[in-house]
C-alpha cells in the first residue's frame, strides 16, 4: 500500500495538524500578549472614569453659576433666598428640583430647574459629593452647610496624575 506524503511538511496527509508542542508556544505567546493587554485596559477605565468626573465637576459647578447669575438678576423669589447664602443654592438637591422664580402678571410662579438630575460620582458610584459653602475654609473638607459654593469627589484615592480627586 502506498502512502501519499506532503511534499512540504513531509507528513502523511492523513496526519495534518498542530503538535502538543506548537500549541503549548501558541498558548504561551497568547498568555504573554493577555497579560500586558490587561494593565492597559486597566488606565483606559481609569483614565475614562476620570474623563466622566472632570465632565461631572463643570456640569456641576456650571449648574451652581447659573443659580447665583439667576438670583442675581432677581429670576428667583427672593423670598426663597436667604441673606447669608450670598446668592449661592442651600443645597444641590435645589438645582434638580428647582426653585419658584418670581410671580408672573397672571399670579403664575415659574419653577426653575438648573440641572436634569444630580451627576452620581464615578469614582464612588453614588450622588455623595463634598460640599463646600462659600463661607468654609477652600482646604476643609466638612460642609458647614450655610450654601452650596462648590463640589468636590468624595473618592479618597489618587488620579492617574498623582492627584487626589478631592482637589479637582
Amino acid at each position: 500500500m502506498h502512502v501519499l506524503m506532503r511534499a512540504e511538511t513531509g507528513r502523511p496527509d492523513a496526519q495534518r495538524g498542530f503538535t502538543l508542542i506548537e500549541l503549548v508556544v501558541a498558548a504561551g505567546i497568547l498568555a504573554v500578549l493577555a497579560m500586558g493587554i490587561i494593565p492597559v485596559a486597566k488606565v483606559a477605565s481609569v483614565r475614562a472614569d476620570e474623563i466622566e468626573l472632570r465632565r461631572s465637576l463643570r456640569t456641576v459647578r456650571m449648574a451652581i453659576d447659573a443659580y447665583r447669575e439667576a438670583a442675581e438678576a432677581g429670576e428667583i423669589d427672593p423670598d426663597f433666598i436667604e441673606p447669608d447664602h450670598e446668592n449661592y443654592p442651600p443645597d444641590l438637591e435645589d438645582l434638580v428640583e428647582g426653585v419658584p422664580g418670581p410671580r408672573g402678571p397672571d399670579g403664575r410662579v415659574p419653577v426653575l430647574r438648573f440641572l436634569r438630575r444630580l451627576p452620581a460620582d464615578p469614582m464612588t458610584g453614588r450622588a455623595d459629593w463634598l460640599r463646600r459653602s462659600y463661607q468654609d475654609d477652600p482646604e476643609r473638607l466638612s460642609w458647614g452647610g450655610q450654601n452650596v459654593y462648590d463640589i468636590r469627589s468624595a473618592s479618597p484615592r489618587l488620579a492617574l496624575d498623582g492627584t487626589p480627586y478631592r482637589s479637582w
